[in-house]
């Protein structure tokens, strides 16, 4: 039998946490609840959970915080909650490494099917072994000392291996899988989040620039900025596919 996954909650509302924690439950996940940002990094250690539903407005230790503590040791998945009025800045979240938001009131039917897509990206499916470097299969498109992997979610670049978010590699996929082509930001945002997230268009700026950190322009290929219009691969290469 498949253990279950475990979603640690953190919220200082004990209505709303237990309300979370009975949609999950039936779901079939485990629960752990917390109540302040402190317990949330104590127990975060201790349950290692898959999945980080975490409040932004917390006693103490606020969201933003937990977020930092936890991203300098894991990748574990973190979606964080906000109530409507709060003051919520997503590109600062997103930022610190969370990887997808909610703003309450919230749809019992979206928490869940939000919480199964992170886990979906960030996890690999059960009995999944990952592909050699060599000879890929599946979702990949390889450039000289590039290549991108969205089936196993991995990045080599330059023979070592890069550690980026699920929508961070999903967003560089999708661009050079397109070599040349521009996308316009609002594209972008739909292709890779949603419709959701449409009019946010800081989201792709902040993605691109933790993408370059990370993924220096080659001498046949880089990230290009097309200025007014929105972003492209630039490649003086075809991909193999």
């Amino acid at each position: 039998m498949a253990e279950k996954q475990k979603i640690l909650i953190v919220d200082d509302d004990e209505n709303i946490a237990e309300l979370i924690s009975l949609y999950l439950k039936k779901e079939c996940f485990d629960t752990r609840i917390v109540h302040d940002g402190e317990m949330a990094i104590l127990q975060y250690k201790d349950y290692q959970p898959n999945l980080i539903l975490l409040d932004l407005m917390l006693p103490g230790i606020d969201g933003y915080e937990v977020c930092r503590e936890v991203r300098k040791d894991s990748k574990v998945p973190i979606i964080m909650l906000s109530a409507k009025g709060e003051i919520f800045d997503k590109v600062l979240g997103l930022e610190l490494g969370a990887d997808d938001y909610i703003m309450k009131p919230f749809d019992s039917k979206e928490l869940v099917a939000r919480v199964k897509a992170v886990l979906r990206r960030c996890l690999p499916e059960e009995g999944a072994k990952p592909e050699p470097s060599s000879g890929q299969k599946g979702e990949f498109v390889s450039y000289p000392d590039l290549t991108i992997s969205q089936t196993n979610y991995e990045v080599t670049y330059q023979g070592g291996r890069v550690d980026m978010p699920p929508k961070e590699l999903e967003l560089f996929y999708f661009l050079a899988s397109h070599p040349n082509q521009v996308f316009t930001r609002e594209q972008l945002l739909d292709h890779i989040w949603g419709y959701e997230y449409i009019g946010d268009t800081r989201t792709v700026d902040v993605h691109i620039k933790r993408l370059r950190e990370k993924i220096k322009n080659h001498e046949q290929w880089g990230l290009a900025t097309v200025w007014g219009i929105g972003y492209k691969f630039d490649a003086k290469v075809k991909p193999v596919k």
